[in-house]
């Protein structure tokens, strides 16, 4: 699967990885739902220091299509709330 991180680029990801992944969003939920501004930004770079550990970059000049989009590294606990669907940042396995 491709991931994009905003303001960073494209990362291929395998699907398996999709579970690991999951745990850090549904912390990052809860210390959003918590206002936990601290929380928040330490799982936020952690879950994209992880996709970063996982997954291999693709080249600058590719654009594929996205199957999953994360927020940038800066990303506001707003910003973030905008691109949430129903199961987080990361599908639910």
């Amino acid at each position: 699967m491709i991931v994009r991180i905003m303001g960073e680029g494209q990362v291929a990801l395998a699907e398996s990885h999709l579970a690991e992944l999951n745990k850090l969003d549904e912390e990052l939920l809860a210390e959003m739902d918590n206002g936990d501004g601290p929380g928040f930004r330490a799982t936020l770079q952690a879950l994209l220091a992880k996709v970063h550990e996982l997954g291999e970059p693709l080249p600058d000049d590719s654009l594929e299509p996205s199957d999953l989009i994360l927020p940038s590294p800066d990303a506001t606990i707003d910003e973030v709330r905008e691109l949430l669907s129903d199961d987080g940042l990361i599908p639910g396995v």
